[in-house]
């Protein structure tokens, strides 16, 4: 099965914008995961016209509800039918998350107010229902076309809601608030220090965790011309955990094209999941997979020291977008596209 994994440039800042295409001669399929931010639109539909002028997507993926992900796919499916989309509406598990909220919401209530902080994955529900577009839920087991859904699972991503940045505020995240200052202070004094790393002398935290929008993400995995495909999107070591737990219960195979969560960050991966994913350490110069990072065309200190690093000991040479784009294929791929430079190891990294 032939295949193109391209990964486009999401403009100055964070986001993540995908397009992919597998089949044989009996056919191809579209696949996009994410779109970036509004004008990433733009950028998208110009690289389907160029190369996969088509009338239709099969399969629309929305990671998780973050800005950056999901609202350019709005101005996508304004221009392009799609036959099934795949995203997680927060709102329709207020029901089993009402207890949080001190007795604050009626149910409608609460409905409302998240479906109010989320007005793009209204919009985007809205225009597939316009069009006919299958609208499906997507949990661990889910399969989207050639891809197989390892997390979130759906228990897991329900008791996360409440937790979500653009829930109202629960009991859980009233605890939390009073530790947030002492956090940042941490952090801010973190940032000031800077370790030395070798191939054999890896800083990156054994322990470490992101947001619960982050670790609400859809991790696929797909076997394509026979070699294995992780997209992450911007989880962290919670779900890369669950996904790993799940793809080892099936017997998949460690993928040899690794998306880096989270575009790049420090708080998304720690050894023993890398470990896990990507297998041990190899000598170094030993290269036997690839990772690409979607990284903005502002944000240099990205993917960070300690994570390409990571990387590229477990013999995974790291790809970064901020300009370009970049396409992962086999099978042909692209006539005239620019060879990717991969990033070079950090002898310097920030603290963690």
């Amino acid at each position: 099965m032939s295949y193109e994994v391209d990964f486009l440039p999401v403009g100055d800042s964070y986001g993540d914008a995908i397009v992919i295409r597998y089949g044989d001669e009996s056919g191809s399929f579209l696949h996009i995961v994410d779109g970036g931010r509004t004008d990433t639109a733009d950028t998208i539909l110009e690289h389907l016209q160029k190369y996969y002028p088509t009338f239709f997507i099969n399969h629309m993926v929305v990671s998780h509800a973050d800005n950056d992900h999901a609202c350019g796919l709005i101005g996508v499916m304004k221009k392009v039918a799609v036959k099934h989309l795949w995203m997680n509406r927060p709102w329709l598990y207020a029901h089993q998350i009402l207890h949080h909220f001190h007795g604050n919401f009626t149910l409608q209530g609460l409905i409302d107010d998240i479906k109010g902080r989320h007005p793009y994955l209204v919009e985007l529900a809205e225009l597939a229902n316009a069009q006919g577009t299958v609208i499906h839920e997507v949990f661990q087991g889910d399969i989207i076309g050639a891809f197989r859904v390892l997390a979130p699972a759906k228990a897991r991503y329900i008791d996360s809601i409440p937790d979500m940045e653009k829930s109202p505020t629960s009991y859980r995240a009233e605890n939390a608030a009073s530790q947030s200052f002492g956090l940042l202070r941490s952090i801010v004094e973190a940032a000031k220090k800077w370790f030395d790393e070798a191939w054999d002398v890896e800083t990156l935290a054994e322990n470490t965790s992101t947001s619960a929008s982050n670790e609400s993400c859809v991790v696929q995995y797909a076997e394509l011309d026979g070699k294995g495909i992780l997209l992450t999107a911007d989880v962290g070591p919670v779900g890369l955990t669950e996904a790993a737990d799940y793809a080892a219960a099936l017997g998949l195979n460690r993928p040899q094209f690794v998306q880096v969560p989270h575009h790049g960050s420090r708080h998304n991966v720690t050894p023993p999941i890398l470990d896990r994913w990507l297998g041990p350490r190899q000598p170094q110069g030993t290269f036997i997979g690839t990772a690409f990072c979607s990284i903005g065309a502002n944000k240099p200190d990205y993917p960070r020291g300690q994570v390409k690093n990571a990387f590229m000991r477990r013999g995974f040479q790291v790809y970064s977008t901020r300009t370009k784009w970049l396409s992962h294929s086999a099978g042909g791929g692209h006539a005239g596209a620019a060879a990717a430079t991969p990033e070079e190891f950090s002898t310097k990294v920030e603290a963690p």
